[in-house]
């Protein structure tokens, strides 16, 4: 199963393992880094992965079908930037084309995420739309500077 093969790549900080199971045509989406395609979302788990010191993976599919699935996936982590803890409960959905991902859909709390991963800022601001829209910025850009590097 594709989800599976993902999900255990990414345990295995294996980026190259889970790009492997998205089609060409990929559109990915999450709170924290808005609406990607295939190089982007591509590029976006190498970052991660390489970023990855502490990072544990756990999930489990919900839902299987044909052309989609629902999986419930738990990542635990240190956030890089303020040392903070963080335990971030995501729903995934998968279309599937050609036996790919075609398209990705993460969704969490972002206020949940925001709290645990900033503090005091995040509990302030987190779940504004101004602070979605400027961590989607932010994340972008560095996103946008790693793929400049040619490390995707």
């Amino acid at each position: 199963m594709i989800a599976e093969k993902f999900y255990t790549a990414f345990q295995q900080k294996d980026a190259e393992g889970m790009n492997q199971n998205y089609h060409r045509d990929l559109q990915f989406e999450d709170p924290a880094f808005g609406k990607l395609d295939f190089q982007q979302t591509c590029s976006m788990w190498k970052m991660l992965c390489e970023g990855a010191t502490d990072l544990t993976i756990n999930f489990e599919i919900l839902r299987a079908e044909d052309k989609y699935i629902e999986t419930r996936w738990l990542a635990e982590y240190t956030f890089t930037k303020t040392k903070k803890f963080v335990r971030n409960e995501i729903i995934a959905q998968m279309h599937f084309k050609d036996s790919k991902i075609i398209r990705h859909t993460d969704n969490f709390d972002l206020y949940k995420w925001a709290k645990q991963a900033i503090g005091l800022q995040g509990w302030l601001i987190g779940s504004t739309a101004f602070f979605k829209k400027k961590l989607q910025q932010t994340t972008k850009r560095q996103l946008t500077k790693y793929m400049q590097r040619g490390k995707n």
